[in-house]
């Protein structure tokens, strides 16, 4: 190790309410798309992990569910991976949508403050989405408030979107992170395996593509992948849901709502793999799956 420089390794979980661009900013600060993206909350129901790595430092970012008050046992999972990301991580970044500071702050309630103050790790308060206000210093006011909290280290206004002033915040970032070895080689974005990425890929287009319960009440759940030397890989995934109603509306007349699910999802993950993908899309219905705990301990949760 370079005394004079020495390698600094850490873990730090990005946390917030649904819809502040949890996904989008880790997406902006590896360069790469990891984490799926929609205009709709509770898209991201897993931990999604990516790995930055500059000059001597490197970071493994979590990018953690929403916070929400759990309405199924899916909800409950899905905080679970939040609670378990604060434990496990060097730093805590929090979210906060810059356009509704008050509604996406909600979750930083008395448990969660307390949560927060006993970890002892260095907690950043990020405010996003700053292109959308007529003038950056319009967050001061925020800041100054939220310095009352009496928790956050530091703060940073970004866009993530834009991936505007996101460079100057990871240099700042970086000087909490603690000396240590690297635990990933430099090149590596994730450990997640691929057919992870290519189950959210689905996921996110059938959140693009439906509106309503639909995007909710699906999950996806890759039952083979076929990695070949020569042709096409094959790819066999399950669409599951919850109503039979909801099996038609996401099949769709004559087929042809799945079909452009299928073609959508196949050319998303060709990119994502840089392969020729042959994807096969099964519906399948798993009643109220979302409020099953076998169910979803067999989806993963």
């Amino acid at each position: 190790m370079n005394k004079e420089n020495p390698k600094q390794c850490g873990a730090i979980a990005i946390i917030g309410k649904p819809n502040t661009g949890k996904s989008t900013l880790m997406n902006a600060i590896l360069g790469a798309k990891l984490s799926i993206v929609s205009p709709k909350p509770q898209t991201t129901r897993k931990n999604v992990l990516g790995i930055y790595t500059e000059n001597n430092v490197q970071i493994v970012f979590l990018d953690t569910p929403g916070v929400l008050k759990p309405r199924y046992e899916l909800h409950k999972s899905m905080m679970g991976y939040v609670k378990n990301s604060v434990a496990e991580s060097d730093a805590i970044m929090v979210l906060i949508d810059a356009t509704n500071a008050k509604k996406s702050s909600e979750f930083l309630t008395p448990e969660f403050m307390e949560l927060l103050k006993g970890c002892g790790l260095p907690i950043f308060c990020v405010f996003n989405k700053v292109d959308a206000l007529k003038n950056r210093r319009d967050v001061l006011p925020l800041i100054i408030s939220y310095q009352e909290m009496g928790i956050f280290k530091e703060f940073f206004a970004i866009s993530a979107l834009e991936n505007k002033y996101v460079d100057d915040m990871m240099k700042t970032i970086a000087t909490y992170i603690p000396e240590g070895d690297f635990l990933h080689d430099a090149e590596d974005l994730s450990t997640l395996p691929q057919r992870f990425f290519v189950s959210e890929i689905i996921r996110e287009v059938i959140f693009h593509e439906f509106e309503q319960e639909i995007p909710y009440s699906a999950e996806v759940l890759i039952q083979e992948f076929k990695e070949r030397e020569h042709g096409k890989w094959y790819i066999a995934a399950d669409i599951i849901v919850e109503r039979d109603t909801q099996k038609a509306i996401i099949i769709g007349k004559k087929g042809e709502k799945i079909k452009t699910v299928g073609q959508k999802a196949r050319e998303a993950a060709e990119e994502h793999l840089g392969m020729p993908v042959f994807l096969e899309i099964f519906v399948k219905v798993r009643n109220d799956w979302r409020d099953s705990k076998s169910h979803l301990a067999g989806l993963g949760y």
